[in-house]
């Protein structure tokens, strides 16, 4: 089945001729476009609205123009593409407009039929390999104890105030991200929380978006089908510190690429740390930790001193908290605000699948995260075994036709981790999920630390594998599925969720 959520679009578009459009996207127009009007914009004939105007980018196996014709058969009034879609889009029977790289000026073609500059709210976002969901909801939380009407455009949903939709990727395409805010704007929504990947600044997702202040969590190990090296990824990460993407940048230097992210920005930046030995503009501190909150104080210049907690276990939980705080101040935001919200309240966010427990007050303790990153697993685990009284078990898989270079990493660190490692599947996609296991096996031998392992497939059996093999005072920490409803085998969305999974394991167990 296609479990493919909807594209979020404004309820009530205003038409815009198209010709104006050739006063920001110059283009050569085949055809006439007079008495042309468009409404939307999309890259897919399945998001298609009449009065769209129909964009064929090359992709990986074939040309979107290949589509004009069954695009105009549902309404686009117009097409835009390049030099080689012309000619695949020839005879589909409306104005052709032509310009070198489709792609590149998605952006701005998105940002003109949504009118995304006109009373925008004031948009933050945030990148990092690991933590860019955490600080994107607790920013959200927090602009929401604000009195703030907010929203969110996250890697597991979107949210238009109280309205949510399931996320289809960690950031949309320029055409969705710009028709979200067009929505957000009709609801009068003040503010936006906004995931920002790699991928979204190399695929021109947020080309034409304004971010007031952008937030940098951390760079580590992941990705690396998308780039070729570290360097790479890095590289493609930087553009949101420069001024075309943002205008104020807060950098967290507790990875080794946080003072390369402060020294390459092009905009002005504060720096953040929980590290007690690194030097900062701000500085996290833990000072509590139990299994079901995790208390913080942010100092920042001046002495400025904020105290909150925050629903989540984990340092780097806090640390993600402390973010989005100085995100928050950087916007403007005045500190006698903030500090009415937060200073000495919780902030009562809900992070679906990040370090969730599932568990009741009886029996091990299960945490359901979506960590898939060897830096993940180790700030996750370490989380996990800090406030476990027992034994730590772990169960994870890897993603199939992904990175595959970190899957030795991902196992090492997590039987170094952990005294029980139950190895399963997660998304094998196209790959042999009996071969994605044997490499986790395989680095997982490597590890220092020999935990007990076991091989259970599939992981509907594993959690419960591992709940059999716990004890009362034990943890489970399950990585990888997090908030996900589907397992993807073979370009199949198969219904499933690990939350339910191991509440309905830990129910048959009789916790």
């Amino acid at each position: 089945m296609s479990r493919i959520p909807p594209v979020l679009r404004p309820e009530h578009p205003a038409p815009r001729p198209l010709v104006d459009l050739l006063a920001t996207v110059p283009a050569a127009v085949h055809g006439t476009l007079d008495s042309v009007a468009v409404t939307g914009v999309t890259l897919s004939t399945g998001d298609l609205h009449p009065g769209d105007l129909f964009v064929g980018v090359r992709g990986e196996h074939r040309h979107g123009a290949e589509f004009a014709a069954d695009a105009v058969a549902k309404g686009a009034v117009a097409v835009m593409t390049d030099a080689a879609g012309l000619a695949l889009s020839d005879g589909c029977g409306v104005p052709v407009l032509v310009v070198d790289d489709p792609r590149a000026v998605l952006g701005a073609v998105s940002a003109w039929v949504y009118r995304t500059l006109d009373e925008r709210p004031l948009l933050f976002g945030v990148t990092g390999t690991n933590g860019k969901t955490s600080t994107a909801y607790l920013l959200d939380q927090m602009l929401r104890q604000l009195g703030m009407v907010a929203g969110l455009s996250s890697t597991a949903e979107r949210r238009i105030a109280d309205e949510r939709v399931v996320s289809r990727l960690t950031t949309p395409e320029a055409t969705e991200m710009h028709a979200l805010l067009a929505r957000m704007r009709e609801a009068g929504v003040e503010a936006v929380a906004v995931e920002v990947s790699a991928q979204a600044l190399s695929r021109h997702r947020v080309d034409g978006i304004p971010f007031d202040v952008v937030g940098f969590t951390n760079l580590t190990h992941d990705h690396l089908d998308d780039y070729a090296d570290m360097e790479e990824y890095y590289r493609a990460k930087l553009p949101l510190f420069f001024p075309e993407h943002g205008r104020r940048g807060v950098v967290s230097l507790d990875s080794e690429y946080g003072p390369r992210v402060m020294a390459d920005a092009r905009i002005p930046v504060v720096s953040i740390t929980s590290h007690p030995e690194v030097v900062a503009d701000w500085r996290v501190t833990v000072t509590h930790e139990d299994p079901f909150r995790t208390a913080f104080t942010l100092n920042g210049p001046g002495g400025v001193e904020l105290r909150s907690s925050i629903p989540i276990i984990g340092h780097h939980m806090a640390a993600n908290a402390g973010l989005a705080l100085v995100l928050l101040l950087e916007a403007g935001i005045p500190l006698e605000r903030v500090r009415d919200a937060v200073h000495e309240r919780a902030i009562e966010a809900y992070l679906p699948g990040r370090t969730e427990r599932v568990s009741g007050e009886r029996g091990p303790s299960v945490f359901v995260d979506f960590g898939h990153s060897p830096d993940a697993f180790e700030n996750t685990l370490a989380a996990v075994r800090r406030l476990t009284t027992g034994r730590t078990i772990m169960v994870f898989g890897a993603d199939g036709d992904r990175d595959a270079t970190k899957r030795h990493d991902m196992a090492r660190v997590a039987a170094e981790g952990c005294d029980i490692l139950v190895i399963t599947d997660h998304h094998p996609r196209f790959e042999d999920p009996a071969s994605i296991r044997a490499t986790l096996l395989e680095g997982a031998a490597l590890a220092q630390n020999q935990p007990e392992i076991h091989e259970v497939s599939p992981p509907e059996q594993a959690i419960r594998v591992a709940v059999n093999l716990a004890r009362e005072g034990d943890s489970i920490l399950w990585a990888g599925p997090g908030h996900q409803d589907y397992r993807d085998i073979r370009g199949v969305r198969t219904p499933y969720s690990a939350r339910d999974e191991a509440r309905a394991a830990l129910r048959e167990a009789g916790w």
